[in-house]
């Protein structure tokens, strides 16, 4: 193996190995098989057009040419493409699965589930990489500078997923693979100067004087750099474990800033488990994460209540910041809560077991809870009403896995009327809760106005907006809908009527914040299903989200517009008395709909998981809007068409023998037999040779392609009837029905005295083939002269025509 192709070899072996590092970005590997296969087919590419040779510019575009079809061909159809042509239908396609992986990568937590979408931000990532450590490496020769793009994908990989046990290990495995690239590139570099850095001559060598330029082994500065960078990998990985000042460094784990600072004193800060619901709601393995018993009568109604998100800067909801506290005995009485509804309220007990692959650090607890009995180092954060764990070490915190504990909270009911008749709300909670951000699009606000004209209270405006979303608006549940982010992202939703919890909770606490009510957004668990034996399991797809809305009186109450089959809507905002817009209970905004539903047309199929949750529900009504089915027809063909040219543009040389053979040898004359006789001699190397004689270019064919007898002969036979064409006297006829025959055997002939890939060449692109740039060329030099002898003939003629 050359050089070259050593070095091209450990530059996509130190690819590989650095991609390695963005294994724990997702939960499944699988992408690496992929993208090492692809990058062995970039690499190869490039080897063959350094080899014929190309120019660097042509070499690094077959590359990506090639790098692109292959993608085409894994992750085409995959996106949602609005294309009409192929070329369209190509881009658009792409570029929708590009924008989901974006939108995956910001939604779900790490390790992220192996999206379509994030496996081709993935692979071609190290695709990119390995083309300009490929280019830097071996088509510039500068292997110490291909060091930065490896460097750069080793260093977003340890970014995002902030260290761990595996952090050196990658790191170990990019720092060999970046080696042993420096070390083919500097044994390349001696062996172009010869043997002349030899280790100590042998001891015979030495005698005899030999002991010279070629005598010694060129081993000691690959033996002394291989030294070198074993001791640069072990310095490396030893000296920050050695001292724990460096810990933070390139291989140490990097504290989570969000949940950072929870000692006493400490504070909760921004930290939103939103990231991963989405990916809870859709996964495969709908694994029960918690198992309670309680004595609540309205189980059904029981929500288990992780963390409140109170800050809304018009791109994402949040948890603000907030001071904690040791844990008291008996919790506060809930903010808001006035004395004619606690009267009424019973105290439940919940006792819950959480499974040991659960480890989030917020406890799940029905709200509003009054006494927590739980072992470990919790805090208490008291305007959310949040157990959060506290910090146990360094990196480490208290987490709610394995858990087993006993929550005692308030079953309240307040009625319609308490929540119509509620006074005005505190002015800090009103100042703090209603903020609304000014670059949220006008249309929020609006349709939040349109949606509750005619309310007169607080109360009734939050009632018709949970209808909005849950009974009359048209809006679906779908779990497969990207969650969005910016400001944006509300105004869209709003227009496509189609998402998940998500979606409505967000939406209904900024409208409801819009006018004038204090709202905030919480994430839980809904109730969960119960068991034969009387406990209740909460499994990942019961991850959910709701708004929570204050009225004074009452306190935060859980509102329910998402539309998803299971969920009830709180009997609190089920007015007794007729209204405007009667609410009730729907599983989808589908049935009991007072209006055509506007938005996007429902899944005509529902995936079996989620027929197991009953969360299809019923059809949707028919909706005359646009929707998109796919392709059109014209689209498939123009694609197809497009793939059947692309597959077949490598077999144009061969097609192109093989018509221009057949015309030749149908005309049955000798010239042009002959013709194609040396271009097929051509083929296989024989370059032709316009000065010889039949007969002395006959015996070059034969010595030079290596003939058996037999072709042998045949070629003989055709040059003999080519000198009796020439020197015939004029009028006569040659005679030659085996023509066809012999030139064919000796093409035959030719093609069996070369190797495979001397004769797949002479196949697939055919030497001759250039035939083709020279008639080109001489029909471009035809037009060019008979232009310009016209342009001159009008030069000519115009003075002439000055002077009459």
């Amino acid at each position: 193996m050359s050089g070259r192709a050593k070095l091209t070899l450990f530059a996509a072996l130190a690819t590989l190995l650095t991609s390695w590092s963005l294994s724990p970005l997702v939960d499944s590997q699988a992408w690496l098989l992929q993208a090492g296969l692809l990058l062995i087919a970039q690499s190869a590419v490039g080897a063959a057009a350094r080899r014929v040779p190309l120019a660097r510019t042509l070499t690094v575009a077959a590359q990506v040419l090639v790098s692109l079809l292959l993608l085409a061909f894994l992750y085409a159809g995959k996106g949602e493409s609005q294309g009409d042509g192929p070329l369209a239908y190509l881009v658009t396609d792409f570029g929708a699965l590009f924008g989901q992986g974006v939108r995956d990568v910001g939604e779900f937590a790490i390790p992220a589930p192996l999206t379509d979408g994030i496996k081709l931000l993935l692979v071609s990532g190290v695709l990119l990489i390995g083309l300009l450590v490929d280019l830097l490496a071996v088509t510039v020769r500068t292997a110490a500078a291909a060091g930065l793009p490896l460097l750069a994908l080793y260093s977003v990989a340890a970014g995002l997923s902030g260290g761990g046990d595996a952090s050196w290990i990658a790191f170990l495995l990019a720092g060999c693979g970046y080696l042993m690239l420096l070390l083919s590139e500097g044994r390349d570099r001696l062996a172009q100067w010869g043997r002349v850095f030899g280790a100590a001559p042998r001891r015979g060598a030495a005698d005899s004087g030999l002991a010279g330029a070629t005598g010694g082994q060129a081993t000691a500065p690959v033996k002394f750099g291989r030294r070198i960078g074993v001791v640069a990998l072990g310095l490396a990985l030893a000296v920050p474990a050695v001292l724990p000042s460096l810990g933070g460094g390139l291989l140490g784990g990097t504290q989570d800033g969000d949940e950072s600072g929870s000692g006493p004193g400490g504070t909760i800060t921004a930290v939103n488990p939103l990231v991963s619901l989405q990916s809870n709601l859709n996964a495969q393995d709908n694994r029960v994460i918690l198992r309670y018993r309680t004595n609540n009568p309205q189980q059904g109604e029981q929500y288990l209540r992780i963390l409140a998100l109170d800050e809304f800067n018009g791109v994402k909801w949040e948890a603000s910041g907030r001071a904690l506290v040791d844990v008291p005995e008996q919790l506060p009485e809930p903010p808001g809560l006035g004395s004619q509804v606690r009267g009424t309220a019973a105290e439940v007990s919940t006792s819950i077991v959480a499974a040991d692959n659960y480890t989030q650090r917020y406890l799940p607890m029905p709200y509003p809870a009054t006494s927590v009995a739980i072992g470990g180092k919790w805090r208490f954060e008291p305007a959310g009403r949040t157990l959060v764990g506290d910090q146990l070490g360094r990196d480490k915190f208290q987490n709610v896995q394995g858990a087993e504990y006993t929550v005692r909270s308030l079953l309240l009911k307040p009625t319609a009327q308490q929540l119509q008749k509620a006074g005005v709300p505190d002015p800090a909670v009103r100042e703090e809760y209603t903020k609304f951000p000014d670059n949220l699009p006008p249309v929020v606000a609006e349709t939040a106005r349109q949606v509750t004209q005619g309310a007169k209270d607080d109360y009734s405006r939050a009632v018709k907006l949970q209808d909005y979303f849950a009974v009359n608006g048209g809006f679906r549940y779908n779990t497969k809908t990207a969650s969005g982010t910016g400001p944006q992202a509300v105004a869209r939703f709003l227009a496509d009527k189609e998402g998940f919890c998500v979606h409505f909770a967000f939406s209904m606490a900024a409208m409801s914040r819009s006018l004038g009510i204090p709202a905030r957004v919480a994430v839980g668990f809904t109730p969960g299903e119960k068991q034969s034996d009387g406990s209740v399991t909460v499994s990942m797809r019961d991850a959910h989200a709701w708004p929570e809305l204050y009225f004074q009186g009452v306190g935060w109450t859980r509102f329910e517009p998402t539309p998803r089959a299971g969920i009830n809507i709180p009997e609190y905002s089920r007015p007794q008395a007729p209204a405007a817009q009667p609410s009730a209970p729907a599983p989808l905004p589908s049935q009991g709909a007072a209006q055509p539903s506007t938005g996007p047309t429902a899944t005509p199929e529902c995936p079996p998981a989620l027929k197991k949750l009953g969360e299809c529900g019923a059809a949707a009504p028919a909706q005359n809007g646009p929707h998109d089915d796919g392709p059109s027809v014209a689209a498939i063909l123009g694609w197809v068409a497009l793939a059947v040219a692309v597959l077949g543009l490598p077999l144009l040389p061969l097609l192109w023998r093989t018509r221009l053979r057949a015309r030749r040898l149908a005309t049955r004359e000798v010239l042009t037999a002959w013709r194609e006789l040396g271009d097929t001699a051509w083929d296989v190397g024989v370059v032709p040779d316009e000065a010889l004689s039949p007969r002395r270019a006959a015996s070059r064919i034969v010595e030079l392609g290596r003939l058996e007898p037999e072709p042998a002969a045949a070629v003989h036979r055709v040059a003999g009837a080519v000198e009796r064409a020439l020197y015939a006297p004029p009028g006569a006829e040659v005679s030659y029905p085996e023509l066809a025959d012999d030139v064919l055997l000796a093409r035959t002939g030719l093609l069996a005295a070369v190797d495979r890939l001397p004769r797949l060449r002479a196949l697939l692109l055919p030497r001759s083939a250039a035939r083709i740039s020279w008639a080109l060329a001489a029909r471009w030099a035809t037009a060019s002269g008979a232009v310009s002898a016209r342009a001159t003939a009008l030069r000519l003629r115009l003075p002439l025509r000055n002077r009459g």
